[in-house]
Parts: structure tokens; sequence; C-alpha cells
């Protein structure tokens, strides 16, 4: 396909990278000289240095041959008004990053197709979404929902409670009734596993499970997991990232906010009703064991900075803090922090580009997800009477061996969690992880 991207910052570099290597023919667009740069001097792509909002910049990009505008310049306007330039010329798809939550609100006066988007996504949202799903689960490190919430991919970490350890995987269905969990993952160390029938798990591995959500307490006891009440948490960072987590948890949960700036900390004090904010630096471990850091279930850090939401999180890893979760933008830190004990890791980049990508390929996949520090991808594949992967026993498929099925979705929308004699039917969509190194011989089957 023929893309335009507006904007070449983090998210839309990143973005890029990703595909490029799609066989895309991607033009991008940007004012910043030092972004245009990174993105000229890096990327195959034709780059333009400019405004997206420009006619002659676009133009320059090739928008007449586009097949889809991704608008996710930092500016709300510039985005909004390429779009509607798009569609005027006749770009079939459009896509807005925006900040201004009004463009989002159902109370707005312009709809979405009067804007010219047929897709509006605010970063900050989507990034608040996946971090209070990670704080209603708490065991988690991570979670993500697919079949509208139904299907889970849940990250844990192993401890010497789990029955599970030093065990072949092919031996655990056996010795535990043959649950209907699928670990599709390994993490240990700084190395991502696709995990085989004589693998084992070991204490403290990192480990990626899909099942059926109902199963999900029973899975937890399995793996040496109990469900577990939160009651106090700690927010350092009162964007509006921090700020949407307290709003969506204050009625339930007693939450303090601490922010450097006085004047945000003011404003975020007059729009919240239960939560407390303080105004203070969230780096200066004198307060933070004044405001109680030790009592806290949960520490959560969205600063806009990677090194104090990193530091401040080993803060309270040694303070024993049951649980940290860490806001980062370079995507080369995510798969150190369980190595260096942070449970969790959220990165607004990757999940605003996964989002992105699901929106484009969403022609070929009904689902295109990362996982922030393992190396595989998941991808839901609609199986159809031509493909070569139905009618047979997933045991005789011999599959990529880097890549694993990790469940089948009937057409009667019934989720099944495979074992090596279940068979996928023409209809049926079927969730696979993968490394990417196997994601085109994965294709074929298809």
């Amino acid at each position: 396909m023929n893309i335009v991207i507006i904007g070449a910052g983090d998210i839309g570099y990143n973005l890029a990278k990703k595909l490029i290597p799609e066989k895309h023919n991607i033009s991008i667009i940007e004012i910043d000289h030092s972004h245009y740069k990174r993105a000229n001097d890096n990327l195959d792509a034709l780059v333009i240095e400019g405004s997206g909002s420009s006619l002659k910049s676009l133009y320059e990009a090739n928008i007449k041959d586009a097949h889809i505008l991704v608008a996710i310049s930092n500016s709300d306007e510039t985005n909004l008004i390429a779009c509607q330039i798009a569609k005027k010329i006749g770009v079939p798809l459009t896509l807005a990053r925006v900040k201004n939550s009004e463009f989002i609100s159902n109370e707005f006066v312009l709809s979405q197709a009067e804007l010219g988007v047929d897709y509006l996504i605010q970063p900050e949202l989507v990034t608040t979404k996946a971090i209070v799903r990670l704080i209603k689960q708490a065991n988690a490190t991570d979670i993500l929902e697919l079949e509208n919430g139904n299907l889970l991919i849940i990250g844990l970490r192993l401890d010497k409670k789990a029955e599970i350890l030093d065990t072949n995987l092919s031996e655990l269905g056996k010795k535990f009734g043959n649950p209907p969990v699928n670990i599709v993952a390994i993490k240990r160390r700084l190395f991502t596993i696709i995990p085989r029938g004589n693998d084992r798990l070991l204490n403290t591995d990192q480990i990626f499970v899909m099942l059926h959500r109902e199963y999900l307490p029973e899975a937890l006891k399995l793996l040496g997991k109990s469900e577990k009440n939160l009651t106090n948490i700690m927010i350092i960072g009162g964007g509006t990232i921090g700020k949407l987590i307290a709003k969506e948890l204050e009625d339930s949960i007693n939450i303090k906010i601490i922010e450097k700036d006085e004047r945000k900390a003011e404003q975020l004090a007059a729009e919240l009703r239960r939560s407390l904010v303080i105004n203070g630096d969230g780096s200066d471990l004198d307060l933070l064991a004044y405001e109680g850091i030790t009592d806290m279930d949960e520490f959560i850090a969205v600063t806009g900075d990677d090194e104090i939401n990193i530091i401040t999180c080993l803060v309270a890893n040694h303070l024993k803090v049951q649980r940290t979760i860490a806001l980062i933008k370079k995507s080369e830190y995510t798969s150190l922090m369980p190595a260096i004990g942070i449970h969790s890791v959220v990165s607004k980049q990757l999940i605003t580009v996964n989002t992105i990508q699901k929106f484009i390929r969403s022609s070929q996949l009904s689902f295109y997800a990362e996982i922030p520090g393992i190396d595989a991808e998941i991808l839901e594949l609609n199986a159809n009477a031509k493909s070569k992967i139905i009618n047979k026993q997933i045991k005789d498929l011999n599959f990529p061996k880097n890549a694993i099925i990790g469940a089948i979705v009937k057409k009667s929308n019934e989720i099944v969690i495979p074992k090596g004699n279940s068979i996928i039917e023409d209809g049926d969509k079927v969730v696979v992880l993968a490394m990417p190194s196997a994601i085109k011989d994965i294709e074929k089957y298809f």
C-alpha cells in the first residue's frame, strides 16, 4: 500500500520502521529539521521537509496515490487539516492523532466524518487504558485483551510458589488435568523463547499465557498467584496519563499523585474529586518516605522522563512495594526492565504504533500487537477455504518453530485453547504469537 505519514517524531518514526519491511511505499512529511534529518538518513522512505497541512508538501508526498493517510504530528490542527485535504483528494482511509480530548468526545459539534477522519487516536487515552487494565489485574506484568476482552494474554513473573516449575510443558496437561491455558512465550533474562514440549519453566521466568477470561482465577492459582485487593496507589507524574488513571480509579482506590510543577498540581487538585495531589519532586526519597511509599500496593511512574520513571520504580522495589509500573519512551529500554527488577513497563509509543498498525492491517488481520520487552508479535489471522492450515490436526502442520498457535476463535465465537489434535476450519480466526523471522512463513499458511 501507499501510505503517507504526517510527523516523524517518536511515534511516526517507529511506525515507519515497522511498515517499511512489510513492503509498503512510505512517504513522510515532517516540519522539524532534526526529525526530518533522522528519518531521511535512516529510513527507506520518501521524506519531505514541510508542513502536513501544506497542499504543496502533500502533493510532493504523492498524496494522490495514497491508500492511507496517517497524521500523527504533535499538532492536532495540522493532523485534522491534513485529513480533510486527503479526503477531498480522494484518499480512502485517514487516521489522526489528537491530544485534545474534546475531539474524541461524543459531545463535540463535528463528527469524525465532518473532520475528514476515519479513525481518531489519542495516545494518552489508549496508554491509560493499558495501565488501568494492569492495575486491575494486580498479578500481571502485562495484559492484552482480544475478542472484546474474552481472550486474554497475561504476562506473569513466576516464583517459588508456582506448582508448574521444573516440569516439561508436555507433561503439564496430564499433571494438572489439561487446563485451558496456553503458555505462548517465556522471557528468560534478556531472551524470548517460543516454548516447545520439552521446555521447562524456571523460578523468575516471565511467562505469557493465553486463556479465556473466565478461567483467569483458576489459572492464577495454578501459577501460584492469589487475587490481590488494592487499597493504596502512588502515582509520580500529574500529566494527562496520571490524571486519567486517577479519574478512572479514585472512586475505588486511595490515590496519591506527586507532581513537580506547582501550577499543574493545582489544576490537577481542582479536577480530581478524591485523589490527594502533592506538589513535590517524585525523585525526592525523603518526600516518598514521608508520603508513605512503604504503605503502597502499587507505584506508578508516568512522568515524561524515562530516567526518573525507572529510578523511582527501582526505589519503590527496594522499599518492597508489591508492584511497580514504569512508562517508557525509549523502546530500547523495554527489554531491560524485567532484568533490573521493574515489574511492568508500558510504552506509549509502542501502544500507539500497535493501534495504528491494527488500523492499517485490518484488511488482512483482525488484530496485530506487540508486548513491550519481548521480541515476539501477536497476530490474529483469518482462515478460509484456500488456507493451507485448515482441516489438519495442529500437531501435523509443521508450523514454524519460532511461532505458536495460542487460540482459535470459531465462527460461533467460541474460543478454543488448542491441543495437538485441534483442527482449524474455514472461517476460524487463529491467534498466533511469533518471532518476526517467522511471520512470512506463517502468512503462507493462510
